[in-house]
């Protein structure tokens, strides 16, 4: 690498953070948490995070900080002459899938966003307003045409490097993201009927629990930190050694479950106050909540704040999507930041003309990444760290900072055990409802 680091832990927080917080905060959370009869699914969401996500980030972070080295090569810096060396290689294509329909994605956030500022949503029916979102999501020309904008937006963040861009960007975005959360919030909670809302998603109720629950929170949990995708490990090679890896993971798990905790609170008063079923689907946030606004006192300024949440979250997320991917050109082939970022991006927006071109695309990328290749990346991750490694080296890369790592021997037990026998059963159960549906 450069030498290129986080130059405080509030800075390396807020990327990390930044990167974990995404769409599926603000936009999956919500509705498979009203169709999982909401605390019931909160408490085994908790439950995971705490016991196999938190460990996995600690894994990724301890990676990449002893190696120095971008997911590609972390894992031949720590092995020499092994083919562990693959499994980076699995998280660059990831993160590179991922981006190239994710950004589709985003760029109809940064629609939402300026329609909803345009007023070119208010007063619509709610027949009008779901054909907006069918107009938006089915015309490639217009994806493209956002998914650009974006592009470029991620691009100039991520060419400016660690330190001037993405450090200082997500310190700037991550407050922003809260703060806009903290105003939707108190808005939705003075809402007539906000209360059932909050009881349906705070109260829990033993006959929610299923199977499905208990899987969807897993994968939520598993997913909605960014892990498997090189993202953490690319990152935890940014992480100076006075930084303790045990605290960072905690603290962004932390600011990952808020933000997807808040967003809940925000939404469920809301669909409650206007009798909207809390099990809508993806469409929950694109046709029904702009149909809530529309109903709304000052629901034009609420409409705005909110997309322009949901589209922060998305870009943060791009951002250190797209920095996995510059850290492999920079790293093998020895260009520059800003090359690299160039071809990385116009390798992006060329796939992502495939997914905007084609739905089927779209999906398959969708269901490739998140069923077969994060899985399996995050696996072989647990497996390199729990038996590829010697335990005192990774207990000496995780108390670099001089204090004790005292959950040690818990951590390394779960990393050999309970973690891959989870990832299995996401990888499982994921698979089989792809292949079903």
């Amino acid at each position: 690498m450069s030498g290129e680091k986080f130059t405080s832990k509030t800075g390396a927080i807020a990327a990390a953070a930044g990167s974990a917080v995404g769409l599926g905060n603000v936009w999956r959370f919500p509705y498979v948490a009203g169709e999982d009869g909401g605390a019931i699914f909160l408490f085994f969401y908790v439950l995971f995070t705490v016991a196999i996500s938190i460990p996995m980030l600690i894994c990724e972070f301890s990676i990449g900080r002893m190696s120095g080295k971008p997911v590609t090569g972390a894992f031949q810096a720590l092995r020499p002459g092994g083919r562990w060396q693959a499994i980076g290689v699995i998280g660059m294509l990831t993160a590179f899938i991922i981006l190239s329909y994710y950004n589709i994605v985003s760029g109809w956030t940064v629609y939402y966003s300026v329609a909803s500022v345009g007023g070119w949503l208010s007063g619509l029916s709610g027949d009008e307003v779901a054909q907006v979102f069918s107009g938006v999501s089915s015309d490639p020309v217009r994806s493209l045409i956002w998914m650009c904008v974006v592009i470029g937006a991620v691009a100039f963040v991520v060419a400016k490097g660690v330190a001037s861009g993405i450090e200082k960007y997500s310190k700037i975005l991550m407050p922003l993201l809260f703060l806009l959360i903290i105003v939707m919030l108190v808005r939705s909670l003075f809402l007539d009927g906000a209360a059932e809302g909050l009881k349906f998603y705070l109260k829990p109720d033993v006959s929610k629990v299923t199977a499905k629950a208990i899987f969807d929170a897993l994968g939520q949990s598993f997913f909605s930190l960014s892990i498997g995708m090189g993202i953490m490990t690319t990152y935890g090679a940014y992480i100076p050694k006075s930084q303790g890896l045990g605290g960072m993971a905690a603290r962004v798990a932390m600011l990952d479950f808020l933000v997807a905790f808040l967003s809940g609170a925000v939404i469920f008063p809301c669909v409650f106050a206007f009798g909207i079923a809390p099990d809508e689907g993806p469409g929950l946030v694109f046709v029904t909540l702009p149909n809530i606004f529309n109903q709304m006192a000052f629901g034009q300024v609420f409409q705005a704040f909110f997309f322009f949440l949901l589209m922060v979250a998305a870009i943060t997320s791009s951002i250190s999507l797209l920095e996995v991917v510059v850290a492999f050109l920079k790293e093998s082939f020895a260009i520059g930041r800003k090359k690299s970022t160039v071809v990385a991006s116009v390798a992006v927006l060329l796939f992502g003309v495939a997914c905007a071109l084609s739905p089927a695309v779209f999906n398959v990328f969708d269901k490739v990444t998140a069923n077969v290749m994060m899985p399996l990346g995050a696996l072989a991750v647990v497996l390199f760290v729990g038996w590829g490694l010697p335990p005192k080296r990774l207990r000496d890369e995780l108390e670099a900072d001089g204090r004790p790592f005292r959950v040690f021997r818990s951590m390394l037990f779960m990393v050999r055990y309970v973690i891959p026998l989870a990832i299995a059963v996401i990888f499982v159960n994921g698979l089989y409802a792809w292949l079903c549906a």
